[in-house]
């Protein structure tokens, strides 16, 4: 075989064997050649994965992603200006976990600049119910500059993947609902995030379900704002939807009075969650810091003991992913 057919078989190897490129689609009604729906682009890239770029509008889907390596992109100015919305509920999807405006079980997903709302309790027809806007189980998920908006158990971030905890990290988010509304059982760093509470009578930024004390999972919050509606009533920082949940509040800037402990029984009166729990606070500031206090189950951490749950740490030194959503 002469040197010039060698290499030709060798590059050709090496291109057979080479990743895939990823793959870059386009979501704009009013662009001929783009897909006019954004599960229509999911389906599409859903054995490569790829990067779905999404034009300021509204789209009123129910979305699923279940592909690894997908990203959504919003590209107007602002998170505000590309807004994925539906209007599904426990009672009308069949269960809270079904009930989700976008349902994410694919890894290594990543979403930057939009918004996505279940708008379930803007018609005052309908009854209170628990109404999810996004559910993440994949791992590895990456989202920024994301604006998440419900009432009820707004955003679903849970273990999808057997006995390793599913993580999950987040930045410059906005947060915002009642009831529970950052939930479940995952191993989830939210860093300069703010979480708002919407007027309700009890309100409750978390409620982590971590089921036993050797799970790997937390909700931890670094550098975030707690903010609330001036009707918002009963505010905490959390409350245990399993016996062993695990929340930690890193230099929170708390805007809002929070109620006596800072951190509730899951029912009072009926339930014995608290003495279980891992909940801890360092550093908080604001106008809601003056005068806090902690329920005895809770803990405050100082600087020192603050270093254990820092980014790096928390993760294991295994940071790689997230650079690499940031970076998608």
């Amino acid at each position: 075989m002469n040197h010039r057919l060698i290499c030709a078989v060798l590059a050709a190897s090496t291109l057979l064997n080479a990743p895939a490129l990823a793959l870059t689609v386009h979501v704009d009604p009013a662009k001929a050649g783009a897909f006019r729906t954004v599960q229509s682009a999911v389906d599409a890239i859903a054995i490569e994965g790829g990067t779905i770029r999404i034009a300021p509008g509204t789209y009123r889907e129910k979305l699923t992603v279940s592909a690894a390596n997908v990203t959504l992109a919003g590209t107007g100015k602002r998170p505000e200006d590309v807004v994925l919305i539906y209007g599904d509920s426990a009672m009308t999807a069949g269960g809270t976990f079904k009930s989700a405006t976008l349902t994410v079980t694919g890894a290594s997903f990543t979403m930057r600049n939009l918004t996505v709302a279940n708008d379930w309790w803007l018609d005052a027809a309908h009854p209170p119910s628990q109404a999810v806007a996004v559910s993440l189980t994949g791992d590895a998920a990456v989202v920024s500059n994301v604006r998440m908006l419900g009432h009820q158990d707004t955003l679903f971030v849970n273990n999808g993947q057997g006995d390793k905890a599913t993580r999950a990290y987040f930045e410059n988010c906005y947060i915002a609902g009642h009831v529970d509304f950052v939930f479940g059982n995952a191993k989830a760093f939210f860093r300069k995030c703010q979480l708002h509470g919407e007027a309700h009578e009890s309100v409750m930024y978390t409620a982590q379900s971590r089921n036993a004390p050797d799970e790997d999972s937390a909700f931890v919050f670094e550098d975030c704002r707690l903010t609330a509606d001036p009707a918002a009533r009963n505010v905490s920082l959390g409350r245990p939807w399993r016996d062993y949940a695990s929340v930690v509040f890193l230099t929170p800037v708390i805007e809002t009075p929070l109620a006596p402990g800072a951190f509730t029984e899951w029912t009072p009166g009926k339930t014995n969650k608290l003495p279980t729990t891992r909940y801890a606070l360092s550093g908080p500031t604001g106008p809601g810091a003056k005068g806090l206090t902690l329920t005895k189950e809770a803990a405050w951490l100082d600087a020192a003991a603050a270093k254990a749950w820092r980014l790096g740490v928390f993760f294991g030194g295994d940071t790689g992913w997230i650079a690499r959503g940031l970076r998608r």
